[in-house]
């Protein structure tokens, strides 16, 4: 079954790229005063997600949020739908001819890989979506890595950034499968949203982010604004479990500090009650870290021409 990941779009805040080698640094200095050990991805998470809002659970791994358009107060069944809240990202700086051609390193520096994210990988969502549209054959296989990471893929579209769909998943997916599943269910099947069409194609734009480095909090402030997304798991007043997720870029984007980004993650998550220190000392906290990659309509012409000539 589908999981659903969506967003809304963020008031012309510009997303950044993290820089991993920021992120690792980062990583060490909260690792050396934590305790925690570095790297691992998540174990946990049966859903898929969007980028940046919150997701909650019910029925134990069932996902959505106040994003969906429902009923008020409903939820999903067994679905793991998540919905979740976009900005407008950074457009990488162009390509070379040899797009397609990259691939994320795999080596290791203290414990943590190196960027995985690459620009080839937008293009690649491109090439699936133009193929579906067309009704041509389906891209073959890219040359960037094909490791499995949690991942989501968010289009936008015209000068303003508005966004046209996200959909990803907390589960760790083969890169080549997983972008080509994502590309099309978030630019067909956000349900905010009718089909992305042929018309659309030359105003759109393109993330893919993926999701690295899980590693279980100590407390509810057991991370850090601008490098860390958040999961957390919690009881709302009715004893229920619920689940939700910001994504690493939300908490400085909306100048919150930690204690805010997690009231705010309650509310999204559907609690109601007084938030009281007693609330957020309760909450099970997972931290990670994003890397986050945007290629526009412009960049895949590039790629076109240079590699296959006219478009």
């Amino acid at each position: 079954m589908l999981n659903l990941v969506q967003e809304e779009g963020g008031g012309g805040v510009i997303e950044e790229v993290v820089e991993i080698k920021r992120l690792e640094l980062e990583a060490v200095k909260m690792n050396n005063h934590t305790g925690h050990k570095a790297g691992g991805g998540s174990k946990s998470g049966k859903g898929k997600l969007t980028n940046g809002d919150a997701v909650v659970v019910t029925n134990g791994f069932t996902h959505s949020n106040g994003l969906i358009p429902q009923a008020a107060g409903s939820s999903l069944a067994n679905g793991y739908s998540y919905q979740n809240g976009h900005t407008p990202t950074a457009l990488t700086n162009g390509h070379s001819s040899g797009l397609y051609n990259g691939s994320g390193s795999k080596s290791t520096h203290n414990g943590y890989m190196d960027r995985i994210a690459c620009p080839d990988m937008g293009i690649y969502c491109f090439d699936v979506l133009y193929s579906n549209l067309h009704n041509t054959e389906p891209p073959k296989n890219p040359n960037f890595t094909n490791e499995a990471f949690p991942l989501f893929v968010t289009w936008k579209i015209g000068k303003d950034h508005r966004l046209r769909g996200c959909m990803g998943t907390f589960n760790a997916l083969n890169l080549h499968s997983g972008l080509r599943e994502y590309s099309i269910t978030s630019a067909f099947k956000d349900s905010r949203f009718p089909p992305i069409t042929r018309d659309e194609f030359s105003k759109l734009y393109v993330s893919v982010s993926i999701l690295r480095h899980f590693e279980e909090a100590g407390d509810y402030l057991d991370w850090q604004v601008g490098i860390h997304g958040i999961r957390i798991e919690f009881l709302n007043e009715r004893g229920c479990k619920r689940t939700a997720t910001y994504l690493p870029e939300v908490a400085p984007e909306q100048g919150w500090n930690q204690t805010q980004t997690i009231d705010s993650l309650l509310r999204k998550g559907g609690f109601k009650g007084h938030v009281t220190p007693d609330v957020r000392a309760s909450i099970k906290l997972t931290r990670y870290q994003s890397e986050k990659v945007s290629v526009g309509y412009q960049d895949f012409i590039s790629y076109w021409q240079s590699s296959r000539g006219p478009f």
